[in-house]
């Protein structure tokens, strides 16, 4: 295998998580290229992992922790390592050593670029996507958790301080007699940017029944406002995105709502 660096001819691939094959995936629209365009030059990395064939099989992505949903200092964050794990497309790569290969890579990098140590998130409970129990596999310990997310670090230098989840800070506002619909979305996920683009669909079926709030933290003042990188509300309610709903599933909560007013 070989690990390189984003490059222009794997720029697009990259931005669909390597699901080119997917017409679900190109539903999510281009936030994640904007994200992209925004984050370039303030310390986004992105490397891919290719076969001796040279098909493209993971990638990874991390940033300086201060444009994550964490708070600490002289780190990175991983936001996301895949490895493309369909039949569809290019094929399972998964269980072949390429996201160890990723991880080693993204944090000999992060050394060279003086960071302290590597952070990252996982999921705890559940066999999916972003597992916790990955990275302890890997020498990362859990410092924080939020829910079923865990906040993991691996420490470079004995000076490195843990960092810290930001915690959620308020929920969206309700207008009376109305429902609001609320979309947080920060763009670096397409699995969000779905949820978003699906959301819009659903709201533009009510007209002035229900008002819809699309609000991205890519802007850090906004994200630091709220304490919430991504999520979608009806009214106060969240709704689970991830995976993300169907648009029959949003649409479904969002009817359930307007019936309670009578409109």
């Amino acid at each position: 295998m070989h690990i390189a660096d984003l490059s222009e001819e794997h720029r697009q691939l990259y931005f669909w998580c390597l699901e080119d094959w997917s017409d679900e995936i190109k539903e999510a629209g281009n936030h994640k290229e904007l994200w992209y365009e925004k984050m370039k030059d303030k310390g986004l990395r992105v490397k891919l992992a290719l076969d001796d064939n040279g098909v493209v099989a993971g990638m990874i992505q991390y940033i300086p922790i201060e444009y994550s949903t964490a708070e600490g200092k002289n780190l990175y964050f991983i936001q996301c390592i895949w490895i493309h794990g369909y039949k569809k497309g290019r094929g399972n790569f998964q269980k072949r050593g390429f996201g160890k290969a990723l991880l080693q890579a993204a944090e000999e990098d992060a050394k060279v670029l003086g960071a302290k140590g590597m952070a990252a998130w996982g999921i705890s409970l559940l066999p999916v996507f972003m597992r916790a129990s990955w990275f302890r596999k890997h020498g990362y310990k859990k410092v924080d958790s939020n829910h079923l997310t865990a906040l993991l670090w691996k420490p470079f230098s004995s000076d490195a301080i843990a960092p810290h989840w930001i915690k959620p800070k308020k929920k969206p506002a309700v207008a009376p007699g109305r429902i609001t619909v609320t979309c947080l979305y920060n763009g670096w996920c397409p699995a969000m940017n779905l949820t978003l683009e699906r959301a819009k669909r659903a709201v533009d079926e009510y007209g002035d029944t229900v008002i819809f709030n699309e609000i991205n933290t890519a802007d850090r003042n906004t994200f630091l406002e709220w304490g919430i990188s991504d999520a979608l509300f009806v009214n106060t309610q969240e709704i689970r995105t991830g995976p993300p709903p169907s648009f029959e599933k949003i649409q479904k909560k969002i009817a359930k709502q307007v019936k309670k007013t009578g409109k």
